[in-house]
């Protein structure tokens, strides 16, 4: 256990002063314990710092959980009745939906990235002796745990309108590992355009990955748009994405989707972690 953990838990989010000095000179240092150990501890406390100001902000409460059940309402009960695909729509709509969930879910984290960045949070914690990246590792598992909380509401509305999954438990066991991976996907991508962007410029980053999964198989088949839509629809991320959820939501073989999914995702998180760390140790060497 650490001894500088309570310099995380003022009741604003922001760093209280440390009340101890440890033996390596730093204040608070941590006295007992390995490296991989303090490692662990230290996101721990990030994590913890995060979903507290979830949990203290109604707007992120609204963000989180209100938003996804409002947009599973409006696509089943408002527009689920005048789209025929010629089988049960909610079937068909329900992933579309949480891929938009998650997504939006996700990209709330670059507006917590930016407020650390530009109210100098991150100079306080580099002041600390803390493990480095634990920041952008606690923002990305509260990320994680908010989202896939958040899709219990999302799938409990469902079923009460009618939604049927056939998939079996190692269905439902796929569909929750390939959602984690969406959100850890999306949760660095949102965390290094945070780092690049202010605060007004992040939010808009939630616009992308509302609107962008319209243009998928998410809610209509690709081959009812316009054909000089479609080949953006039939290509870009989210349709493969949303076709390997709804097939192992439905008890299918995901075929050629999940290999095109893994790869997107796979892709951009590699991407976006490289980023996202050499850039914050930029800004946090200066």
């Amino acid at each position: 256990m650490t001894s500088y953990s309570p310099t995380l838990t003022r009741s604003d989010g922001a760093l209280a002063p440390a009340t101890s000095s440890g033996p390596g000179g730093f204040r608070g240092a941590p006295a007992h314990g390995t490296a991989l150990g303090r490692g662990f501890s230290d996101i721990g406390a990030m994590v913890a710092r995060e979903l507290r100001r979830t949990v203290r902000s109604v707007d992120s409460l609204v963000t989180a959980f209100a938003i996804p059940v409002a947009i599973m309402l409006v696509f089943v009960v408002v527009f689920g009745g005048a789209i025929d695909d010629g089988g049960r729509y909610i079937d068909y709509v329900v992933p579309g939906v949480l891929i938009l969930c998650l997504g939006f879910g996700s990209a709330s984290t670059a507006i917590g990235v930016a407020q650390d960045l530009t109210s100098g949070t991150f100079d306080r914690f580099k002041t600390l002796p803390i493990f480095g990246p634990a920041v952008l590792f606690g923002h990305v598992m509260a990320s994680v745990l908010r989202n896939l909380a958040a899709c219990i509401p999302v799938v409990g509305v469902a079923l009460l309108l009618g939604f049927r999954p056939t998939a079996d438990a190692l269905g439902w066991l796929g569909a929750l590992g390939f959602a984690t991976l969406v959100i850890v996907a999306f949760t660095w991508l949102a965390s290094a355009a945070g780092l690049f962007l202010s605060v007004d410029a992040a939010a808009s980053i939630n616009f992308v990955f509302l609107f962008l999964p319209y243009v998928s198989s998410g809610f209509v088949p690709v081959d009812t748009m316009p054909e000089w839509l479609r080949g953006f629809a039939e290509n870009q991320p989210f349709t493969p994405i949303i076709e390997t959820l709804r097939a192992l939501l439905s008890g299918q073989q995901p075929g050629a989707s999940l290999w095109e999914a893994l790869a997107w995702l796979v892709g951009v998180l590699v991407a976006s972690y490289l980023t996202a760390t050499l850039a914050y140790r930029r800004r946090t060497s200066q």
